[in-house]
């Protein structure tokens, strides 16, 4: 990440009141970027945009992503130079209980963000989020990649291949890369691996269950414990939209598509290996058993391969999944003995950042400028 490119860039975030939304604005923030964010409330409580008082350091705007007339005005008033389109109904589970929510969300609202920047006639490097799970899942022990059919068994899934099928449909019918000195707007999707990082309070996801189990000094409940899945730190996942936002400020035509951002393929494992390392890395009395009651179907295996990313944005997870874990159980650890949660961010975006300036200096160790 570019903090040259970003000091002083004007950035709309929808979405920004989550998980991901509120660690990417602490990014930005970081960064030196002008972050306008849009959203719903708070999905959770307690949040990480409340507890990291995310709204001090962001023009927060509370407002429906479905609602074109109020995005169209909000982008007119504050031109960003990119637009990081996160707002989302966003669990698997939830997406079963409210299908209709689901769809309405995921696919009316990115048909509205798209719409709304067409409206406004604004001129923005554009990120489309989607999913890791947008993909026809075929069980394959080799990852996906950006050229695979999409598809989605359950509707969470299914509405985010949707979402990649309308930000395609907007770009070919309005904003061809083509013709980008007309229009101005540079337009990608991201499809990232399964989330992980301190902050995260989200009903009927893997880690913020097992933090809670763990809090309450009880075992947590596993209801698939043999399902693979990409697991990611969030910092990873972020750096992946922004170093694609970047590109596409520089070389737009190109860059406009479909995007992987996932773990090593080595770091796909399952939810067993990762709940007995959470609980040899939490102590005490952590511990877990397997939920044998009845649930909706999820996929078992899901990999995604990351190798276009790797070799055109020269992107790469800088997190192996042990650090992930371990970065994500000691922000919880930290923050239940009272450590501010603003704080805990800001010090793991520094060291990942470092981690980040080190790569890049070793990268120009093993190729050196050539001798003149």
């Amino acid at each position: 990440m570019n903090s040259v490119f970003w000091s002083g860039r004007k950035v709309l975030v929808t979405g920004h009141t989550g998980f991901k939304g509120s660690w990417l604005c602490l990014c930005l923030h970081q960064l030196g970027a002008k972050v306008v964010g849009y959203s719903l409330p708070p999905p959770t409580q307690p949040s990480l945009f409340e507890r990291a008082r995310v709204a001090s350091v962001v023009d927060s705007v509370i407002g429906d992503i479905r609602n074109v007339e109020k995005l169209t005005a909000l982008i007119r008033e504050h031109s960003p130079d990119v637009i990081l389109h996160l707002a989302a109904q966003s669990v698997v589970r939830s997406s079963y209980d409210d299908p209709i929510e689901t769809y309405s969300t995921n696919v009316v609202g990115t048909a509205s963000v798209l719409q709304a920047i067409r409206a406004a006639g604004a001129r923005s490097a554009v990120v489309s989020v989607t999913t890791d799970k947008c993909y026809k899942n075929r069980e394959w022990l080799w990852g996906y990649r950006e050229s695979d059919e999409l598809g989605g068994h359950d509707p969470y899934s299914n509405s985010k291949a949707c979402a990649e099928l309308v930000t395609q449909s907007f770009r070919d019918s309005f904003f061809p890369p083509t013709e980008l000195a007309r229009h101005g707007v540079a337009i990608a999707s991201a499809r990232a691996g399964n989330v992980i990082g301190g902050g995260d309070w989200t009903s009927h996801q893997l880690l913020p269950d097992v933090v809670r189990a763990f809090e309450a000094h009880q075992p947590v409940l596993i209801r698939q414990p043999r399902s693979v899945r990409p697991w990611q730190h969030v910092l990873d996942c972020l750096s992946g939209y922004l170093v694609l936002a970047e590109r596409l400020n520089v070389d737009s035509p190109e860059v406009c598509g479909a995007w992987n951002f996932g773990p090593e393929l080595d770091d796909a494992q399952p939810v067993a290996w990762l709940v007995e390392f959470l609980v040899r890395e939490w102590g005490g009395d952590a511990s877990w058993r397997i939920d044998g009651s009845a649930h909706p179907h999820e996929a078992g295996l899901l990999r995604l391969d990351s190798s276009k990313a790797g070799e055109i944005l020269g992107w790469r997870p800088r997190l192996r999944l042990s650090d992930a874990l371990a970065w994500t159980a000691e922000w919880y650890k930290s923050h239940a003995a009272g450590g501010d949660a603003r704080d805990l961010c800001r010090a793991q975006i520094d060291a990942y950042l470092a981690r980040g300036r080190s790569a890049a200096l070793e990268a120009r160790g093993r190729h050196p400028k050539p001798f003149v």
